[in-house]
């Protein structure tokens, strides 16, 4: 990877482990990530971030379905739940294809680099 790709993914690594919205799973890949930066587990722990941020970047979708539901009233609260519902489907409308929290944006920022530290 060259040195201008692993410079933007890893301020979106530390974006993404400040992130409020962030799940500690992708904290600890993001920060396993950083810690292994030059050394021999890069690698390893590229294709592990990868991973994680693959499972944890919300479709849309997903967001429209979970904020109206009770599951995301219990999460979001009744005041904020039909407003996060709302603010999806206008991403939706808007032809995103996820949720733009902090930490989603930061996962797609990354992912959108796959390939190029994969070094595929």
């Amino acid at each position: 990877m060259n040195q201008s790709v692993k410079e933007y993914v890893e301020q979106k690594v530390k974006e993404l482990i400040n992130a409020h919205s962030c799940s500690p799973e992708a904290k600890a890949a993001g920060q396993e990530w950083l810690d292994a930066l030059g050394t021999e587990k890069e690698d390893e722990q590229t294709g592990k971030l990868i991973a994680e941020l693959e499972q944890d970047i919300i479709p849309v979708d997903s967001l429209i379905a979970f904020a109206g539901s009770g599951a995301g009233v219990q999460v979001f609260g009744e005041e904020l739940a039909p407003k996060v519902e709302a603010h999806a489907k206008e991403l939706k409308a808007s032809g995103a294809q996820y949720c733009d929290c902090p930490a989603c944006a930061a996962c797609l920022a990354i992912l959108e680099k796959k390939e190029e530290l994969l070094g595929n």
